[in-house]
């Protein structure tokens, strides 16, 4: 009886066992996780959608730049058509993805906001109502068991005690017998000690195995009734997975714009507008426009007349809807200066027109100069000074020949002549550089 005995049965061997009393909290806790992830799943949405309306803002924005830049620019014909049509799928991608994060936020943020308000109940003491009605339900059908299983304890460590103190007295009395000076009376005590202890120890041994069977037979009742309670958080977790899964989806076909029809035809019509490019059409019209194809009006012997007597300003001349084209001019010596960038039409500008009509006079001849240097141009504008205007620059701007100026957002410099037709302005930086700059990117100094 007192071999079976083992100090270490006394050591405790943690369980980390769903049965063990209190380890059902793992279960309730996950119905207070289940509400915090309805909150992160909503945050992860809503930065999402804030990713999708930056990214169409920044579409958008370069879209307009480099439509700007490239009509401007030196390209012509379909190629610069082809070109442009980049510019308008951004328009267009920009327009889907502020879609996309109108549905995140107005259809899936909301979803889930209302679905986490309609399985999740507040309480006046903090908490939540399914949270105390899982806690409650699994304490009452454990407790039953653990105050059986608390008897058991009991009624083990009473056992081990006695197991104990019947090792120790037949141990006192085997000594006892090897001690010559231990008189009878002594001995007979020992002895009488080892007796109690072995009672003792058969008592405690059938009160522990009786509680032991007490605790087995409210095994399966208390496993039950656990199963019954933990079934009902397993039915209130697969409703939020469910959910989760749905949302997910429905949050992927939103994202997915290669299965959107509008998406597809973006670069369908993209790659037309591409495919439509054609190097001999645009070859043909840069010399119809640009080159020896275009028109001459070639100077004829005119009589003196006094209706055209007159002298038109060159500002006159450049409006006359009527004008043609002067191209393929040679002049030698000091009259062949070539024409200078005009300060009021861009360096990117592609149709550069003059008038047919020529006032007679000697200062108003395409073909003579003012000055015996020949530094006037024959068509340039007439060089009356203008009014000038401090003004700021709104934004960057690059310039893109020589004849532009450069400046940041902020920037001020002079403004020296007004807008021409084409948009621009001629100015003066503060470092006293001259050129040519958008007039829509300046705003005057009040």
């Amino acid at each position: 009886m007192s071999g079976l005995y083992d100090d270490s049965v006394g050591v405790e061997v943690s369980s980390d066992s769903f049965w063990e009393v209190g380890n059902y909290k793992r279960t309730v806790k996950r119905i207070d996780d289940g509400h915090r992830l309805c909150n992160d799943l909503m945050n992860c949405i809503h930065e999402r959608a804030r990713i999708e309306k930056v990214y169409a803002q920044q579409l958008t924005e370069w879209a307009k730049r480099w439509k700007q830049l490239v009509e401007k620019g030196p390209q012509y014909g379909t190629v610069e058509r082809a070109w442009c049509a980049f510019m308008s799928e951004a328009e267009k991608v920009s327009e889907l993805h502020l879609e996309v994060k109108g549905s995140l936020m107005n259809e899936d943020f909301e979803k889930i906001k209302n679905w986490q308000k309609e399985a999740f109940h507040k309480q006046m003491m903090g908490g939540f109502k399914e949270t105390k009605e899982a806690e409650d339900g699994f304490r009452k059908a454990q407790k039953p068991w653990a105050k059986k299983l608390k008897e058991v304890e009991a009624a083990k460590k009473a056992y081990h005690a006695a197991c104990k103190e019947e090792k120790l007295a037949i141990s006192r009395e085997t000594n006892s017998k090897a001690d010559p000076a231990l008189n009878p009376e002594q001995l007979k005590k020992l002895q009488d000690k080892v007796e109690r202890s072995k009672q003792d120890v058969l008592k405690t041994k059938e009160k522990y195995e009786k509680s032991l069977k007490e605790l087995d037979n409210a095994t399966p009742q208390y496993m039950e009734n656990m199963e019954q309670v933990f079934e009902q958080c397993q039915q209130f977790e697969e409703k939020r997975l469910r959910f989760f899964r749905e949302v997910l989806l429905e949050v992927q076909k939103h994202l997915d714009l290669s299965n959107a029809a509008s998406y597809k035809n973006i670069y369908r019509e993209l790659e037309q507008n591409i495919k439509t490019a054609d190097a001999v059409e645009d070859l043909r019209w840069f010399r119809a426009n640009q080159g020896p194809g275009m028109s001459m009006n070639w100077p004829q012997f005119e009589e003196w007349s006094a209706d055209l007597n007159r002298t038109l300003s060159r500002r006159e001349k450049k409006k006359a809807s009527d004008g043609v084209t002067l191209t393929g001019i040679n002049q030698t010596g000091d009259q062949a200066s070539q024409p200078n960038k005009h300060s009021s039409v861009s360096s990117y500008e592609k149709n550069q027109s003059y008038p047919t009509d020529w006032s007679d006079e000697e200062s108003n001849n395409p073909f003579s100069s003012t000055d015996a240097n020949g530094d006037t141009n024959p068509f340039d504008e007439d060089a009356s000074p203008a009014m000038e205007v401090r003004v700021r620059a709104l934004y960057d701007y690059e310039g893109q020949e020589q004849d532009e100026l450069s400046f940041k957002a902020g920037d001020e410099l002079t403004k020296m002549e007004n807008e021409d037709e084409q948009g621009w302005c001629k100015g003066r930086l503060d470092n006293g550089q001259v050129g040519l700059y958008p007039a829509n990117y300046v705003e005057p100094i009040q």
